[in-house]
């Protein structure tokens, strides 16, 4: 590994913090174990909503359910926030990895020029093969939210056939822009979620989830399936059934060809 990231801190310092941006401090890290875990930790010990973690590799990066995965040093990227929202109402929280997901889609789409969208809750594809991964805690009073973007992983290296990268969807964008892009638009994201009361339009616009035949998994051995009509004001997926309508919290979803 090399002893300095590729990310450039003070370059994205410049453009991401100052008075009355979200963001407060910016770090980066050649590798790590997991920018989640350490940003928990910062949290517990009381540290500033606003604050950046970004980490060339993670050994022992993991997402939604646990699912451990490691991608080789420098072909992806880990980001992840630090942010103390205050007075809201419990099941709002619900909804900040979903409006992550929109604020990664966005601004990959802006940066590296790619089609990319969020299949619910919050995975970013493009062309329903998975770029980014989301993950996000709760720490106390704090949410920590991790975003992994494949930025130089190669068929070779990919970790499932269903994913890929930014390169492999032909951009050769800049990781320190693409970092940077990406916490413009979740600042945007963020604050709309702290004001918007009805997120569910907004997210559906960006969902290729909506409208499309799916299977929601939610164990190993029990899926529905059924056609994807939206999100309730949780940000629940709503999928119509033989049995009837039902809202979903979690699940794996499979889209259906």
């Amino acid at each position: 590994m090399p002893d300095e990231p590729l990310v450039d801190a003070a370059r994205l310092t410049r453009a991401l913090t100052g008075p009355g941006r979200v963001f407060t401090h910016v770090r980066c890290l050649p590798t790590t174990g997991s920018t989640n875990a350490d940003l928990a930790a910062e949290a517990v010990a009381g540290a500033p909503s606003g604050s950046v973690l970004v980490a060339d590799h993670q050994s022992t990066g993991r997402g939604r359910f646990d699912r451990r995965w490691e991608a080789p040093p420098g072909t992806s990227v880990a980001v992840s926030v630090l942010l103390r929202p205050t007075d809201l109402p419990l099941e709002r929280w619900l909804w900040l990895p979903l409006v992550t997901g929109v604020a990664v889609a966005e601004a990959l789409r802006v940066v590296a020029g790619v089609d990319a969208l969020v299949k619910w809750p919050n995975d970013v594809l493009i062309d329903d093969r998975k770029v980014c991964g989301i993950l996000s805690e709760r720490v106390d009073d704090a949410a920590v939210i991790g975003m992994g973007i494949n930025t130089t992983l190669t068929d070779e290296q990919l970790p499932v056939p269903t994913a890929t990268s930014l390169a492999l969807e032909g951009s050769t964008a800049d990781v320190t822009d693409v970092v940077g892009e990406v916490l413009q638009a979740l600042e945007r994201a963020y604050r709309r979620w702290l004001d918007d009361d009805d997120l569910r339009f907004w997210f559906a616009q960006r969902c290729s989830t909506v409208g499309r035949r799916v299977r929601v998994q939610q164990s190993d051995t029990q899926g529905v399936d059924g056609l994807a009509l939206g999100v309730d004001e949780w940000g629940r997926l709503l999928v119509r059934t033989s049995l009837g309508e039902r809202a979903f919290a979690a699940g794996d979803v499979l889209h259906l060809r």
